[in-house]
């Protein structure tokens, strides 16, 4: 496993929930590779965390089919396609559709100023170059729609295809910034309109540019399993993979 560069948590209730993340986001962004293992004992130290939570984070990935657990051996990461990454992308772009054709009719004066407001904080987050500012902002503008929709079991499924995404890297990402100043700006109008058209083609943009970019990342970090055709997962003849669908999901709050 390549190395990972210190960071320190400290002890919460919802700890596991942030090795995670913190795992989850590794992995998406390619930076471990499909087959490396990864080894409790080295995380926790890395993130100055006990064993116990890295345990409970890798049960979770697990459940997500992001790591598979090999009997004696432990957590390896388990093989990623180009079409599991459309697949996330699709899903959220499904799942946002229906979500802003649910708020847009309830975006009164009040709320579209708050709105209006978030597109700034992103804007002035982007023009500083600070990456955390970046995606906060952006988070606060689709949580903003999120909530006026009114359907939460709805935004907590967008929530969960959601942390499959390595944030950082596309808040690290000029050009991606860019993009994102147009979209949000683009949304707002469509919002103080009611145009559910533009609206649409604002997800379909983001979500589709979102996963070319990863898509083009995680190429170049060489991590596509060419062969996969995503029917199971195998570790050789003599370290089968046990089944990821046997382990309960460990779930964190939206």
């Amino acid at each position: 496993m390549s190395e990972m560069a210190a960071t320190r948590l400290a002890q919460r209730p919802q700890l596991s929930e942030e090795v995670a993340d913190h795992v989850r986001t590794r992995i998406m962004s390619g930076e471990v590779r499909p087959g490396d293992f990864i080894r409790l004992d080295e995380t926790a130290a890395a993130l100055g965390v006990s064993v116990t939570p890295v345990r409970e984070a890798l049960l979770t990935l697990r459940g997500e089919g992001l790591v598979d657990l090999v009997p004696r051996r432990g957590y390896l990461v388990s093989p990623m396609s180009r079409r599991d990454v459309e697949d996330i992308f699709w899903l959220q772009a499904e799942l946002s559709r229906r979500i802003v054709d649910r708020a847009i009719t309830r975006f009164d004066e009040a709320a579209l100023g708050q709105h209006a407001r978030l597109v700034e904080e992103f804007e002035a987050a982007a023009a500083a170059g600070d990456p955390d500012r970046v995606v906060s902002a952006q988070y606060a503008l689709h949580r903003s729609i999120n909530r006026a929709s009114r359907s939460d079991k709805l935004s907590r499924f967008l929530n969960n295809a959601a942390r499959y995404m390595p944030y950082r890297l596309y808040a690290d990402d000029p050009a991606w910034r860019a993009d994102a100043l147009i979209d949000n700006r683009r949304m707002l109008e469509a919002l103080r309109t009611g145009d559910v058209e533009t609206a649409h083609a604002v997800i379909d943009a983001e979500f589709s540019n979102g996963a070319d970019l990863l898509i083009a990342h995680l190429q170049r970090a060489g991590v596509w399993d060419e062969d996969r055709d995503g029917d199971g997962v195998t570790d050789g003849d003599d370290n089968r993979v046990e089944s990821i669908t046997s382990t309960p999901l460990i779930h964190g709050p939206v």
